[in-house]
């Protein structure tokens, strides 16, 4: 059969009204589609912003005279990315992001749905009312779909009341600090604060996501010799947020983990240890864990997969984020644990800033802004640093896009199936580019990103969020006609 190639269609956004956005009925042909069941060479049938059937191209019959097909040839077309870890600080902080350039980031990047962190935004989402506000900040501003986390902090954890009207109101699930967030409206948790709010969370059954690391008396003290002169070394900044943080915060988490076991006080409960960074004793508890039956996830990010403590430059502070990248030999263990399965998903952790705050001109590790800048980038940079590993595309869409979704909730999204949403990302394997000037970046301040100035692989040719096209090859929809996620 010889497919009609259209590669300008679908669906042509209107120019004034999102409401009017027309459904239309088409079919997206590859050699390479990726589904539940493996990957295929045929089309997947596209109505109304859902997938209706998928064919296998020796079983595909129709007439290419009168049905729209979108072939893509040899790209891959695989299920969205979904990003269960993202800070895109709207509304209140737009000067670091915000949800138009975030999310244009995010449909450039083949991301076709982000969980949006509760911190880094003013307010933080820790209240029903937050919630509103941030819920109304997203409207008629989103590329892409976009849900929320709230936030666990003191105040709600001690107050079941409060705790039941924000998860009343629609957040997914739950996030916490058990060190400080450096946000004023985000306070701490400790692992007392958490135990109160598991049963609460079991009721609901949505997870709590954990920032695991504590602070120990003997951990982070820096001696007289590491002092502010050697504040450019990365190996200064690597020394106040040593591994042991991240382990003494899992051992407190699986002390409560074995309540959301079946039987347990907290039967329901999930919880989820976001960006773990080190692959040592930290994770050999976690695995300890899920062998007893806890209910219990963790992901790590691309920037532990890419980077490696001994190759960041002295005063280059875009690397500069927490937990800490580690050294090359850990690097190595986290990928052995992703591909082994002992890590269950990815996430960007993409948390921005204003310039200003990295201090790049001075190159002070210990007093720069944390964070990495990296939404538009995880596709290529997952691909790009997996490859030496004999990564597939079955394993992108299970980190990327089936297990977020399920963490998240989120069962019409994940993955190619009939009945599904039809979130899709084409995108060619092995076209190179260099992320340079030159580049077309999204994000609001590419200048603070650790990826600029590398060349990646794996390039974006489309994004269809719900069947709707929302960004290609370099061009996004005129309209964020993109939704703000709720769980109802």
């Amino acid at each position: 059969m010889i497919l009609k190639k259209v590669y300008g269609f679908i669906p042509q956004l209107p120019s004034s009204d999102c409401s009017l956005l027309p459904h239309n009925h088409y079919w997206i042909a590859s050699k390479h589609i990726v589904t539940p069941n493996g990957t295929i060479s045929g089309a997947v049938e596209i109505k109304q912003g859902g997938i209706i059937s998928i064919v296998a191209e020796e079983n595909w019959h129709v007439n290419p005279w009168f049905t729209t097909v979108v072939n893509y040839g040899e790209a891959v077309v695989m299920p969205g990315f979904i990003d269960v870890h993202a800070h895109l600080d709207d509304p209140g902080r737009t000067e670091w992001e915000g949800f138009p350039s975030g999310t244009k980031a995010a449909a450039a990047g083949g991301v076709t749905t982000l969980i949006d962190m509760p911190l880094n935004s003013a307010p933080s989402t820790v209240s029903e009312e937050a919630l509103k506000l941030k819920v109304q900040a997203a409207e008629g501003r989103v590329y892409v779909d976009v849900g929320f986390w709230g936030g666990l902090v003191p105040e709600n954890a001690e107050n079941a009341t409060s705790l039941e009207r924000l998860l009343d109101a629609g957040v997914l699930g739950l996030k916490s600090f058990m060190v400080p967030s450096g946000i004023n409206d985000f306070p701490m948790t400790t692992s007392a604060h958490i135990k109160e709010a598991l049963p609460t969370l079991a009721r609901y059954k949505r997870p709590l996501l954990v920032h695991a690391e504590v602070l120990l008396d003997h951990d982070g003290k820096l001696e007289p010799e590491d002092g502010v002169d050697n504040a450019r070394s990365y190996s200064t900044y690597l020394k106040t947020r040593p591994a042991s943080m991240e382990e003494a915060a899992i051992n407190q988490l699986i002390t409560l983990t074995k309540e959301t076991r079946a039987g347990g006080s907290a039967e329901g409960a999930h919880l989820h240890i976001v960006h773990l960074s080190d692959a040592r004793t930290s994770l050999n508890l976690i695995k300890e864990a899920k062998r007893r039956g806890d209910s219990i996830t963790v992901e790590t990010c691309p920037h532990y997969l890419a980077f490696a403590a001994e190759d960041i430059p002295d005063g280059d502070t875009r690397f500069k984020c927490a937990p800490p990248i580690r050294d090359a030999a850990n690097k190595e263990k986290l990928w052995d644990a992703l591909l082994g399965g002992d890590i269950d998903m990815l996430s960007s952790d993409h948390s921005p800033a204003e310039p200003e705050m990295k201090l790049l001109d001075e190159g002070n590790f210990l007093k720069a802004w944390g964070g990495i800048s990296s939404l538009q980038f995880v596709l290529p940079a997952t691909w790009t640093y997996g490859r030496k590993y004999g990564i597939t595309f079955e394993q992108l869409a299970s980190w990327w896009s089936e297990k977020p979704a399920k963490l998240a909730g989120l069962n019409t999204k994940g993955a190619i199936a009939i009945g599904n949403q039809a979130d899709i990302v084409v995108w060619e394997p092995d076209l190179e580019f260099d992320l340079d000037n030159d580049y077309p970046v999204h994000v609001k301040h590419p200048s603070i990103s650790a990826y600029m100035g590398s060349r990646l692989a794996g390039k974006v040719l489309a994004t269809f969020v719900r069947g709707n096209l929302v960004y290609k090859e370099g061009n996004h929809a005129s309209l964020a006609c993109a939704l703000p996620i709720l769980h109802r």
